[in-house]
């Protein structure tokens, strides 16, 4: 991936200083000549928008999220200006509202992210917050030196600004305390909080770029640039961000490893914007030239064909196994590509196109109405997403499915790690205000229904993944949470389960239940994970574990499919690490039910972790026999006296209820055995779930006394016992 940089191109005499982009992708810049001029997305000027009487320092347009909702007014812009005032101007450059702010030059502002709210820092050191209209609410903050930067949180109630060599992040609720450390060694000259994933990346005049988390702990910290570090920006994916210092322009990964660096002939780079797709980026020169870069050679594949983005019109393919190479041209950009189950998505501006890996020739197209803003896929359909119509499911024949949504869903607060599709389920991280990020919102894939209550945990979840095979009773979830902890819950049956802590990300394989994580700096491999509900004993001997220290901190798993997986480092290195072949093979033989040749697999392998795993299959499958025989090979002699004496019961319904208990799910156990009386009341006993246990007797009117004989047992066992030990120290 890296930065293609236009050529830059000079329409402002002085120095331009900001520069914004609308939700209709056109660019507005402000300069000292005191013009405010317009560029389409191409990087060709539109002419001048605007002159007035003021020099500008900062330039904002109302939030994307308010383009829902007309009555906020999407056409609108806030500029700020040295003689202390910001001014609301309309797209056509009208003037609106002129507020006198600060003493001194109003230095920076920003919109909250609902729109309801602008927040302004001044060189008099103070941070102010007005309403739409431009009336002040409060001054949130009045500080010794001047305020350079201001930023919202995606929850629009905590504001982060930088003065001197601090970084402050400070709630507009009066009542609560805020947070703030040394960043720099010198002034801190810009600083931007991402939306999404809740970093904030700052720069300064020690000539370094930082990424921190949002409680001030330093997660980056680049090697000095030759000049200050002037602007910095997120990316509205919060993937990337870009740093901007004199005649050097810089593409970041999130972790804050570089991407690609661009060598200019424009000055300091004072302002760096976006587009709301997140594919171009424009930024605003000392010299008055404006750079416009895109965002290209993104490569994708899929273990036969690779894809690469080589322009903003055209994609590269390259068939790996037949050696042939295609060219797709597009008369439109291209925002979003997705590679995976033999398909291929492509979204331009305007349109969708469906590939099929085995023919590149006749798409299925159809028209969008809005920017795609994500692209995910299954096996049976894609889901598409865009911040008007929300999220949408298609075949790839290109028939919408459906379109699952949910009141208080902020679509543009959503990334990759948030929203997860299967088969049958749409996973949605409901990141709005009132959920605080712990929700976790179920659709059904096919009507886009909610499926039952929203799991809830009690810490914000940051990544959910669902499980790609099986059927809807089978689907998985799991979450990691902020403290870095995986769970795992049933789709269907909720019970949430722990599976590892200290993990950075975790992936599903794409063909079979296996799930891998990496867990404090190893990768880890779970080959039947869902025995956690059963067996966390059996679970620890059933998963693959390669501590390499190539790994490092903070690594992420790109992918996970047949016995490899790749694994992106901190530093941006991509390591390959192959795992066990096995597994893939017993998943196979156990598909298609040859059990005996799963066994001699087993046999011929000498692996305990394979003989874990195959009688976690057959306990789950109620393959007593296989199950016997994998017991026995690991030594687990409780396990296989257990097994023994299920087989040893007569009845079908006995067994399953056993199998039901070993699985820890007494309710399932006794509503298996409710034409059976006696034994479902005698499990109960064994459980020591006396009161339920006296229902059942009491709800049929039979074994009521059998009820009370075993719940007086313990008791005289206890007696008759001490009584044995008293007579036995007294003999001696």
């Amino acid at each position: 991936m890296r930065l293609k940089v236009k050529a830059a191109t000079s329409v402002h005499s002085e120095i331009a200083s900001a520069c914004g982009w609308s939700v209709w992708n056109e660019l507005f810049t402000c300069s000292d000549d005191q013009t405010i001029h317009k560029w389409n997305s191409i990087g060709e000027s539109e002419g001048k928008v605007c002159q007035l009487d003021a020099y500008f320092t900062d330039i904002h347009w109302y939030p994307l999220s308010s383009k829902k909702n007309q009555a906020g007014g999407t056409d609108v812009f806030a500029v700020g200006c040295t003689n202390g005032t910001f001014k609301i101007l309309s797209r056509t450059g009208r003037l609106e509202k002129n507020v006198e702010a600060h003493t001194g030059a109003c230095v920076a502002l920003r919109w909250s992210y609902d729109g309801t709210a602008l927040a302004t820092a001044g060189e008099d050191g103070s941070v102010k917050i007005w309403s739409r209209n431009g009336m002040l609410r409060s001054t949130l903050a009045q500080t010794d030196s001047p305020v350079y930067s201001v930023v919202w949180a995606a929850d629009s109630d905590q504001l982060c600004y930088s003065t001197g060599c601090n970084i402050v992040i400070n709630s507009v609720q009066s009542s609560s305390k805020q947070t703030s450390w040394k960043a720099h060694e010198g002034v801190v000259l810009k600083v931007d909080w991402s939306a999404i994933n809740h970093m904030i990346v700052s720069g300064g005049e020690d000539c370094k770029y930082k990424v921190w988390d949002s409680y001030g702990r330093l997660l980056y910290q680049s090697s000095p640039f030759d000049y200050s570090v002037t602007s910095v920006a997120w990316s509205p994916s919060g993937d990337l961000f870009a740093v901007g210092s004199f005649d050097t322009l810089q593409l970041c990964d999130s972790m804050g490893w570089a991407h690609s660096k661009s060598h200019l002939k424009c000055g300091s780079l004072l302002s760096i914007s976006w587009t709301p797709d997140g594919t171009q980026l424009a930024a605003a020169g000392g010299t008055g030239a404006i750079m416009h870069g895109q965002v290209v050679d993104i490569a994708l594949e899929d273990g036969r064909v690779r894809v690469n983005l080589e322009d903003s019109c055209k994609l590269l393919v390259q068939d790996i196994l037949s050696e042939t190479v295609d060219d797709l041209d597009f008369r439109d950009k291209v925002v979003k590509v997705s590679l995976g189950f033999n398909f291929l998505i492509v979204a331009t501006s305007t349109q969708c196109h469906i590939y099929s890996t085995s023919n590149w020739n006749t798409p299925h197209i159809f028209d969008l109405k809005d920017t795609v803003t994500l692209a995910l896929q299954c096996e049976r359909h894609f889901l598409l997403m865009d911040n008007a119509t929300g999220i949408q499911l298609f075949t790839y024949e290109g028939r919408q499915i459906c379109n699952p949504r949910s009141q208080g869903l902020r679509t543009e607060l959503l990334n990759r790690q948030m929203i997860s599709l299967s088969n049958d389920t749409v996973a949605v991280l409901d990141a709005g205000q009132t959920s605080n990020g712990s929700t976790v919102r179920l659709f059904d894939a096919a009507q886009g229904r909610p499926m039952g209550e929203p799991i809830q945990h009690h810490l914000e979840i940051r990544e959910i993944a669902l499980s790609q095979v099986g059927t809807s009773h089978d689907r998985q979830l799991i979450f990691i949470d902020r403290n870095r902890d995986l769970y795992i819950v049933p789709i269907i049956k909720r019970s949430v389960a722990k599976l590892a802590s200290m993990v950075d990300s975790a992936t599903w394989h794409d063909s079979t239940g296996m799930l891998a994580a990496m867990v404090d700096q190893k990768l880890t491999v779970w080959y039947y994970p869902m025995e956690v509900y059963c067996d966390k004993e059996l679970l620890s001997k059933a998963r693959y574990v390669k501590g390499d220290g190539d790994f490092g901190k903070a690594s992420h798993i790109q992918y996970f499919s047949g016995s490899k997986a790749l694994i992106r480092r901190s530093d941006g290195v991509l390591v390959s690490v192959a795992t066990s072949p096995y597994p893939l093979a017993l998943y196979d033989l156990v598909k298609t039910g040859q059990w005996d040749k799963a066994t001699r697999l087993c046999r011929f392998i000498k692996d305990p972790s394979m003989w874990a795993s195959l009688a976690a299959v057959a306990m789950a499958q109620k393959e007593l026999n296989t199950a016997e025989v994998a017991f026995a090979a690991i030594d687990e002699v409780d396990k296989l006296h257990f097994v023994l004496k299920v087989k040893m019961i007569p009845t079908e319904e006995g067994r399953n209820a056993e199998l039901a208990m070993y699985r820890r799910r007494p309710n399932e156990a006794e509503s298996i055995l409710a034409g059976l009386t006696y034994r479902a009341i005698k499990l109960n006993i064994k459980l020591f779930r006396w009161e339920r246990a006296l229902a059942l007797a009491q709800q049929y009117k039979q074994h009521t006394d059998t009820v009370l004989w075993y719940r007086q047992r313990p008791r005289w066992a206890l007696s008759s016992l001490a009584s044995r030990l008293c007579s036995a120290v007294g003999s001696a």
